[in-house]
């Protein structure tokens, strides 16, 4: 498995379990529109049901006490490497939804976390937001049957090791995994009860930007798209190849397939969640998500799953 590096440093992908509003959702006109609604799959995170309007100045996002400005998405680009400034500026729309989580949980651990025996206000961020992690996760587990599983879909990667010198490994993976899909699955829906919104204007332009890939592309074509997330490994070259060729050769072009290498397309990956390789994505002929798969996937189980999804 290779792991998938967050490039925004200090951007956390988490969710809570449950939000309280503080403050009462604003009144909105039955013209107003979320961020989903107007450019489908742009968003992939906190801003999906973030309201889109009209914003004063230069802000991009606001909410009861969270505003964030063209400046400050600004400043967090230019902090990054220089050969990742250029993609995030195509991609400001996903650090501007990465900034806003952060903030959100932030706030949320703050108002939740006083019960602790450690005073919050002296926590810095990192320790702030594991606490915070650590207290609506900590009911999830991984039973052996899962590392069982995991082992059995996925025993090409680990180059012929025996399960129980890698049982401990493939544990703390799934149970991360587990606990990652937990707070993904919350983070979309946060826009849902408290009241965010986002400008317009700046939002259609970065969805333009945004999706000039291949795999946007490819998911607005009508088609069913498979998207194939990896690399050469440890063991040798990347025994993903041998599958795509004989997807392309069966389905031609009745199948999107797009294969996307992490290492070299870090942001695109980030932004749609792939956090280790091999990863496939199956998108239906609407381009919504029906299906991912961490790890090998033979020929026939994306066959079997193409088919799931009505390509004959």
């Amino acid at each position: 498995m290779k792991a998938i590096n967050s490039i925004l440093t200090g951007i956390i992908f988490l969710a809570a379990a449950t939000i309280s509003p503080c403050f009462a959702q604003q009144q909105v006109d039955g013209g107003t529109r979320t961020v989903e609604q107007l450019y489908p799959n742009l968003a992939s995170g906190v801003l999906t049901y973030a309201k889109t309007g009209v914003l004063q100045d230069s802000v991009l996002l606001k909410t009861a006490d969270i505003q964030i400005a063209q400046s400050d998405i600004d400043a967090i680009i230019a902090k990054q490497p220089p050969q990742f400034q250029q993609e995030l500026r195509r991609n400001a729309f996903f650090v501007l939804e990465q900034e806003a989580a952060e903030k959100l949980i932030k706030k949320l651990a703050k108002e939740s976390l006083p019960h602790q025996s450690k005073d919050v206000n002296s926590m810095d961020d990192k320790q702030l937001i594991g606490t915070f992690v650590e207290d609506i996760t900590k009911d999830i587990n991984v039973a052996d049957g899962d590392i069982e599983k995991f082992y059995k879909e996925n025993e090409s990667i680990f180059c012929g090791t025996p399960l129980e010198k890698v049982r401990g490994q493939i544990g703390s993976f799934v149970l991360q995994d587990k606990k990652q899909k937990f707070v993904d699955e919350y983070i979309k829906t946060i826009g849902q009860r408290i009241d965010i919104q986002v400008s317009n204007a700046w939002t259609k332009q970065q969805a333009q930007l945004a999706k000039d890939n291949p795999l946007d592309k490819a998911r607005t074509n009508g088609k069913v798209t498979l998207a194939v997330f990896s690399a050469k490994s440890c063991c040798g070259p990347d025994k993903m190849l041998p599958v795509i060729d004989t997807i392309r050769a069966k389905y031609n072009d009745t199948v999107n397939i797009v294969y996307i290498e992490p290492q070299k397309k870090q942001i695109l990956s980030a932004r749609y969640g792939i956090r280790s390789i091999p990863a496939q994505v199956f998108y239906d002929a609407k381009g919504k998500e029906f299906f991912r798969h961490s790890g090998f996937f033979s020929d026939t189980d994306i066959v079997a799953k193409l088919t799931e999804i009505g390509v004959k």
